[in-house]
């Protein structure tokens, strides 16, 4: 059974962005790029040990993503402290929506999840009148 872990979401601030990757694309196989801003607004230092992702495409398939870190780090946060990565996915169709987690530890080892807000892959207008 998976451990239960609270959630600290007032103390990290995480944004997101997207952009669709044409050339490397094709007719069911759609590549995104997604830009992560983390930023700790808390009074204490932390380290993001831990990131876990579902992933939906436009027909409700389904995928689930666990992993140490993010990009091969497990960056350390005081507070004010941002880290910024950019990673890619792929989904059979859209549009696709991501969400999930980061799980944090704070120098004493408490744990905590932050969520990651939903946010979708989708196509830019000027392509979806193609499909």
């Amino acid at each position: 059974m998976l451990e239960e872990l609270p959630t600290m979401p007032e103390d990290f601030e995480i944004t997101v962005h997207t952009q669709y990757l044409p050339e490397r694309s094709s007719e069911n196989h759609f590549v995104f790029v997604y830009f992560i801003r983390i930023e700790n607004r808390g009074q204490e230092t932390a380290q993001l040990l831990e990131r876990h992702w579902l992933i939906n495409d436009g027909e409700g398939r389904s995928m689930e993503v666990h992993g140490a870190g993010v990009v091969g780090e497990q960056p350390r946060f005081a507070p004010g402290g941002v880290f910024e990565y950019n990673s890619s996915v792929a989904v059979n169709s859209t549009p696709g929506v991501m969400r999930g987690t980061y799980t944090f530890a704070l120098e004493g080892g408490e744990r905590f999840e932050v969520l990651i807000p939903p946010f979708a892959l989708r196509l830019p207008e000027n392509l979806r009148e193609l499909n």
